[in-house]
């Protein structure tokens, strides 16, 4: 078991509204719910962040900034594509989602693909 928990950002239709109508290539094809949803970004948090949801809530509030421009970025590297970013418009675009239970069934070490060797 690993000493994290996993939050997960489930999108809502206004978000893949964006992300369709935001599309800047001429005849862009437009995703559904259910393909945003197919495969989400886990985002690693400590233990006490998954203790109860006014935990969640908390940590949300205080990192929902990074977490919505981690998001936007997915889908558009341009910030000028990106809508206005508020707390109310995170929770319209997004269910959160946190598991307490990580599992690590390879017992390897883990590590960071993207850090420089």
């Amino acid at each position: 078991m690993l000493n994290r928990s996993a939050l997960l950002l489930r999108y809502k239709a206004p978000a893949v509204q964006w992300i369709n109508d935001a599309d800047p290539s001429p005849g862009g094809s437009s995703v559904t719910l259910a393909e945003v949803n197919s495969d989400l970004t886990v985002y690693l948090v400590s233990d006490e962040v998954a203790d109860s949801p006014e935990e969640v809530r908390r940590w949300i509030k205080a990192n929902w900034r990074g977490l919505f421009e981690s998001e936007l970025e997915g889908w558009y590297t341009d910030p000028t594509l990106w809508p206005k970013r508020t707390l109310k418009r995170f929770d319209e675009w997004f269910d959160v989602e946190c598991h307490s239970m990580l599992v690590d069934t390879l017992g390897t070490p883990i590590e960071d693909d993207e850090a420089e060797d």
